[in-house]
């Protein structure tokens, strides 16, 4: 990148928020010229990554080792005992509206992202009892969190009143990259515990940040969490709530970008795991699959930890023994289950899209899919019943799996009373162990977006990206970094990107901010 300026966002409404410039170059690959490009990996990184090398004139093929695309967003066919063609996903994702690059990913197959639709709220509830809500919380900070203090049961005036003001400031004072370096050695529960929060406020408002990394958050780094505090909440006006895709993921989002690709050139290859990657003298390299080895000019690696371990591990020529072990160092996220249940009988009408929970031991989420979802509405139409999915993060590995999976049927009755007398029709579990963990002190060794192979690029949300991005969002930026530095080095300009502001947004709590910071750190 090549400038920054603080010009309104085209796909936000956030005034504050940057664009990012690529390096300039010509609009695409002079014809001859065009590089043969291999993109590993098919979920929202690779995708990204494809998609704008294809759109250049490259001449793409994606490799994906599944028979669909999406990565941990993919999705497959299933029918139920009752004879209903339906599709199992992974599960309940929120498409924020800080997520600039993934929107604007999606916008190439639906310019106005008429496939995803709004939820109304985001409520959150502990097994005290009490439920907070977004709904009516402002948008832009810091009127949202004075707005969320005054309208929430669980944070209310006495506990901002008890928080220790200084550690709490960098709150406030949310800085990329600085971030890391202040607070990635320390952990997510410590700095909590730091600023006094309330138990409550704890587990019910600010555990639910970490828990979307699938991890504890005794062991999650604290820097990671600011900076969720600082894209979701104090540092963005896009506010908390949030889209949803109206059908499953493959028909509103991975099957329009596959035919998408297939129509620009490129070849998508699905059902074909690479072995190895060869580096070849001059640069570029050979991609072995089952099928065969191919030659291609640049490489994007787009894997999620393991497969981007095994991959490296398997391509002895690859990198530099620094290199190698930062990316053999990558650990993954503890095991989390999707149980997604089609009941006989209905939900009640009142209960939200989606719920997410605290104090119900393994429980943290529940989705009522017909609440959003096309499949799933037609589904519950005909067989007058609900769609219920329920999430648990970081479970423990030991656990018994169908001790786990019954806990949850049992947790979703003490949330939703109505389901106990409701006949299971089928049922659906999903064990995954492929997210990244962001543990404390590991920021400063993640491999980057560039490798020590100028014509190989890293992409993925384990990759290092010193922006203001989680998540999806930095699945997709960092697909977009990959092959705006394949393109660059080719004279070739990239793609323009979007983020949060990389500082906090008022200039008076910054400053304060980083007085509180010089006279912790002295």
């Amino acid at each position: 990148m090549t400038a920054r300026s603080t010009v309104p966002a085209a796909r936000g409404r956030d005034r504050k928020a940057e664009i990012l410039f690529p390096a300039p170059g010509a609009d695409r690959f002079r014809r001859g010229d065009e590089p043969s490009v291999a993109v590993i990996g098919g979920g929202i990184a690779g995708l990204a990554a494809a998609t704008l090398l294809a759109e250049r004139g490259a001449r793409v093929t994606l490799y994906e080792k599944d028979s669909a695309l999406g990565g941990r967003l993919s999705g497959r066919r299933t029918t139920l005992v009752d004879g209903s063609p339906v599709t199992m996903t992974r599960g309940f994702h929120a498409f924020f509206r800080q997520y600039y690059n993934l929107r604007g990913l999606l916008r190439r197959t639906d310019p106005a992202l008429s496939r995803l639709t709004p939820l109304p709220d985001y409520p959150l509830r502990h097994s005290g009892g009490l439920t907070d809500s977004f709904a009516r919380v402002p948008r832009t900070p810091p009127f949202s969190a004075l707005g969320f203090v005054a309208l929430s049961p669980t944070f209310g005036w006495r506990d901002l009143a008890a928080m220790d003001a200084r550690a709490a400031l960098p709150l406030l004072d949310v800085r990329v990259p600085e971030v890391y370096e202040r607070f990635d050695d320390l952990s997510a529960t410590a700095f909590l515990e730091s600023v006094r929060f309330p138990e409550a406020a704890h587990h019910l408002a600010f555990e639910v940040f970490s828990r979307s990394f699938f991890a504890d958050p005794r062991e999650l780094s604290a820097a990671e969490l600011l900076l969720m505090f600082h894209i979701y909440f104090l540092g963005s006006a896009e506010g908390l709530l949030f889209d949803v895709p109206t059908e499953p993921f493959p028909q509103a989002l991975w099957d329009p970008l596959g035919d998408y690709l297939q129509g620009l050139g490129a070849l998508v290859r699905t059902d074909t795991p690479v072995h190895e990657i060869i580096p070849r003298d001059g640069g570029g390299a050979d991609v072995r699959t089952e099928a065969g080895t191919d030659r291609h000019q640049a490489v994007v690696l787009a894997l999620d930890t393991a497969g981007l371990r095994q991959t490296v591990a398997a391509s002895p020529g690859l990198g530099t023994s620094t290199w190698r072990d930062s990316i053999a160092a990558l650990r993954t996220a503890p095991p989390f289950l999707v149980s997604r249940l089609w009941l006989d009988r209905p939900v009640r009408a009142d209960r939200p899209g989606f719920l997410g929970t605290s104090g119900y031991g393994g429980l943290d989420n529940i989705s009522t899919l017909e609440r959003y979802e096309g499949e799933a509405a037609r589904w519950a139409a005909r067989a007058g019943g609900s769609v219920v999915e329920l999430h648990a993060y970081a479970v423990d590995p030991a656990a018994e799996r169908k001790d786990v999976q019954d806990g949850l049927v049992g947790q979703l009755h003490e949330v939703y009373p109505e389901t106990r007398e409701a006949r299971i029709v089928d049922a659906r579990h999903e064990w995954r162990v492929d997210c990244p963990f962001f543990e404390r002190g590991s920021h400063r060794r993640r491999p980057t977006v560039r490798t020590p192979h100028p014509w190989l690029a890293l992409a993925g949300d384990a990759i290092r990206c010193d922006l203001p991005v989680a998540l999806m969002e930095r699945a997709a930026t960092t697909g977009f970094l990959a092959a705006n530095a394949l393109l660059a080095d080719r004279g070739v300009r990239g793609q323009v990107l979007w983020t949060v502001p990389r500082t906090g947004r008022s200039p008076l709590l910054r400053a304060v901010g980083a007085i509180a910071g010089r006279r912790t750190s002295g």
